[in-house]
């Protein structure tokens, strides 16, 4: 099993041992009248059943229906959430979100049928059952609170899992909470997406290289040059008379005895 099927596998057992474990405890209290007012522990723990149409904590601020829908989207986010973040998340944030989402779909769960159940409305018209009290009472001396409940609400097993989750993902939040995605480097430059130079940036270059020896050669070129002197005027048809001369065929010795 590789890593990320291992992790659903807990985030879906959890989940559901939590919604199991919640409708189970519900389903009994709620069917036996004894449980419904039972001292568990004298001044610490007791069961009182009631029913909270509203949010955590009685908190209501809208008709049930509405906080039905309401909690259902906020699930599915979760759920979503998780899944997303489970390649990079550790195995213990796995397993409290499982704790999340189970409790979530157990009050979910009673949102969906108590009122079918219970004939006072139709789905997603139902109150969520609750039954678990912490009945300590501040000491009189404790100033602002003496003689106050410690805890006045009452809760039921999804809200112990919900609430043991978040606390726990607080305390070890350095170890638990899933680390940020990886980021993609960005590709090194290749050689070869870098631009060429042009033949008419390179043209400059080359006629700047070539100056200099193009100038030169010409000074050589003066220097073999023969110049005239001044007072050389008819040097060019001296030149002429003398090629002439050069290309005149010789005289035969006869012509001399003729003469």
């Amino acid at each position: 099993m590789n890593p990320r099927s291992e992790k659903l596998t807990w985030f879906v057992v959890m989940a559901a041992i939590v919604v199991i474990l919640d409708q189970w405890s519900k389903t009994v209290v709620r069917s036996s009248p004894e449980l419904h007012r039972l001292t568990l522990i004298d001044g610490w723990l007791a069961f009182n059943y009631t029913t909270n149409p509203g949010m955590a904590m009685g908190i209501s601020f809208a008709p049930t229906f509405v906080i039905s829908i309401i909690a259902i989207i906020a699930t599915i986010a979760i759920i979503w959430y998780t899944i997303s973040v489970m390649d990079q998340a550790p195995k213990g944030f796995v397993i409290c979100m499982g704790l999340v989402i189970g409790g979530a779909l157990g009050n979910i769960a009673d949102r969906l049928y108590m009122a079918v159940i219970k004939g006072y409305g139709t789905v997603l018209e139902g109150a969520v059952v609750d039954f678990i009290h912490f009945t300590w009472v501040w000491p009189d001396w404790v100033p602002w609170v003496g003689g106050n409940p410690s805890f006045p609400y009452i809760f039921n097993v999804a809200d112990v899992a919900i609430s043991s989750a978040i606390i726990i993902m607080l305390v070890f939040s350095k170890w638990l909470l899933p680390d940020d995605p990886p980021k993609a480097e960005p590709a090194p430059p290749s050689e070869a997406a870098q631009p060429e130079p042009e033949e008419n940036d390179a043209l400059p270059e080359a006629t700047e290289a070539q100056g200099p020896a193009s100038a030169a050669d010409g000074n050589r070129d003066a220097d073999e040059t023969p110049h005239s002197s001044p007072g050389a005027g008819p040097e060019p048809e001296t030149i002429r008379g003398q090629s002439a001369a050069d290309e005149a065929p010789e005289n035969p010795a006869g012509t001399a005895k003729k003469s």
